[in-house]
């Protein structure tokens, strides 16, 4: 999959959870292993409004807009004595019917069809959305607040927005399941605000059987909003590494 894409964040909402590290390994595959705040494995929601998403060099004016979430895990794996970082995602879902039909074909990242449901202002925001198979939801509700306070991974609003832009490679399982393929976010104009969950359902992290009590809590919420970027893609990892470009 080589295809490399360009278009604009119009909103990205990153939802984010303190998560016991044995529970996150759990799930997932080969070569990936939680990375580790303060003792902590991170994962979240990310929620993200795409407008003008096309193939890089075709016009803008062709792009497509969406609304998509993809629940994430940060981690870390080795390529060539080499460690990196990123994020895996277990699942995605989107209303975009050619995101559904291209998700990993053309680009990594099967999607699953979904409604989306958003209400938005400068300073609030409430995103929802169930899958249309109805084995997925969520609905969150966040203010923009001028600090990140109470965060059990991040000593202030900074050190999140790093750790989030340093973690920019995202991997997929693939629809056969023997690999792993990603796609590398890439921007020169990031930036981000800080946020206080109101309110936040997820029936990913709601569920007792993926997250027994007491080893997932709701940590902090972070917002970027109107930032140009491109999509490159990564050398596809299985067991082993890297595996293929």
């Amino acid at each position: 999959m080589n295809v490399r894409l360009a278009g604009d964040i119009e909103r990205r909402l990153l939802i984010n959870y303190a998560v016991d590290p044995d529970i996150a390994a759990r799930l997932l595959p080969a070569p990936f292993r939680p990375q580790l705040v303060r003792g902590y494995a991170v994962a979240g929601i990310c929620l993200i409004r795409l407008a003008g998403m096309r193939p890089s060099g075709v016009p803008r004016w062709l792009g497509v807009r969406s609304e998509n979430a993809a629940h994430r895990i940060a981690v870390e794996w080795e390529a060539k004595g080499v460690v990196r970082r990123g994020v895996y995602i277990p699942r995605r879902d989107s209303n975009s019917w050619l995101n559904v039909a291209v998700g990993g074909r053309l680009y990594p990242g099967a999607h699953e069809r979904a409604g989306f449901t958003v209400s938005e202002s400068p300073t609030r925001l409430r995103v929802a959305y169930t899958s249309a198979d109805g084995s997925a939801a969520v609905d969150v509700d966040v203010a923009v607040v001028p600090e990140l306070t109470g965060s059990a991974l991040f000593p202030d609003l900074a050190a999140a927005s790093t750790f989030f832009e340093q973690g920019a490679d995202g991997y997929s399982a693939t629809r056969g399941g023997r690999q792993s393929d990603g796609l590398g976010l890439r921007t020169t104009a990031w930036s981000a605000e800080a946020g206080h969950v109101n309110s936040v359902h997820s029936t990913f992290f709601d569920d007792d059987r993926r997250f027994p009590p007491g080893t997932s809590r709701l940590d902090c919420a972070l917002v970027m909003r109107d930032v140009p970027v491109a999509w490159q893609p990564l050398p596809s990892l299985g067991s082993e590494g890297a595996v293929s470009t």
